[in-house]
């Protein structure tokens, strides 16, 4: 049915001969942080959100994600969803008249705290900062780019904020949703199975992540640093935290300026 977003979530379970999918109508669950991502690739979702922890977390509506066909929004039988460059140039534009009723239908969805952002390789760089940020409010709303971009008079009328995945330029935003809404969901209570990874993991203060190791205690002629044998706690934290600096001064000084530069 035409402009009826695709839901993935919760849903009971029964034998069937039919393949299980997440693919199928479930209403939305009160109090769940929601992901609505407005697509011309709506069945390029779950994706990868689908599994592991972030798809266990889906199946037991810890969160919800939504997909709004942007095609729903098209004009004429064809169902076009662009046009040409206003003043010439390559490409193709996604229209105003397309693009926002596609927002307008998502936002009708929302509830409460719901942030709309567009995938763009001219966006503030995605952080986990942002991440954590996207995690305390009650969901997102992304839209996925194509072509040559959209019509700013969209990004400027919703107050819609750009946010990239790196600096490189990808066919389109729907990789680049699947992970930043990864990295959002992972950070949801009851998600992760322990949730102190968060706090020790990568980038959470500042700072990478120590070094990791495991069995066997001697592999390939390499031994686990004596250290983490010992079992002094706090000689083993006190190692983590050196590793951490050292390893942040050496691959991204750029992260140690802003964790030593002086607060004005």
């Amino acid at each position: 049915m035409a402009n009826t977003p695709k839901s993935f979530g919760r849903k009971s379970i029964r034998a069937t001969m039919t393949p299980s999918s997440l693919m199928d109508e479930v209403p939305d669950l009160a109090g769940v942080w929601q992901a609505r991502v407005i697509t011309l690739f709506p069945d390029a979702f779950p994706g990868v959100l689908g599994e592991s922890l972030t798809g266990r977390a889906l199946q037991d509506g810890k969160w919800q994600l939504h997909t709004h066909n942007l095609r729903d929004f098209g004009l004429t039988k064809h169902k076009n969803v662009d046009d040409t460059p206003s003043g010439g140039g390559a490409g193709m534009v996604l229209r105003a008249d397309v693009v926002g009723p596609a927002i307008e239908a998502a936002n009708a969805h929302s509830k409460g705290r719901v942030p709309v952002v567009y995938m763009s390789p001219r966006g503030v760089p995605f952080t986990q900062k942002m991440a954590q940020s996207w995690a305390r409010c009650d969901g997102v709303t992304i839209l996925c780019g194509r072509f040559e971009g959209v019509d700013e008079r969209v990004l400027e009328h919703y107050n819609v904020m750009e946010v990239s995945l790196g600096d490189f330029v990808m066919t389109g935003g729907e990789i680049a949703a699947q992970a930043m809404i990864d990295a959002t969901v992972r950070l949801l209570p009851g998600v992760l199975g322990n949730a102190d990874s968060a706090v020790e993991e990568s980038h959470s203060n500042g700072l990478l992540e120590h070094p990791q190791y495991t069995r066997p205690a001697t592999w390939n002629g390499r031994d686990v640093p004596q250290v983490l044998m010992s079992g002094n706690h706090a000689k083993i934290e006190q190692w983590r935290q050196e590793m951490s600096e050292n390893l942040t001064q050496t691959r991204r000084p750029d992260l140690w300026a802003k964790r030593t530069k002086p607060e004005k």
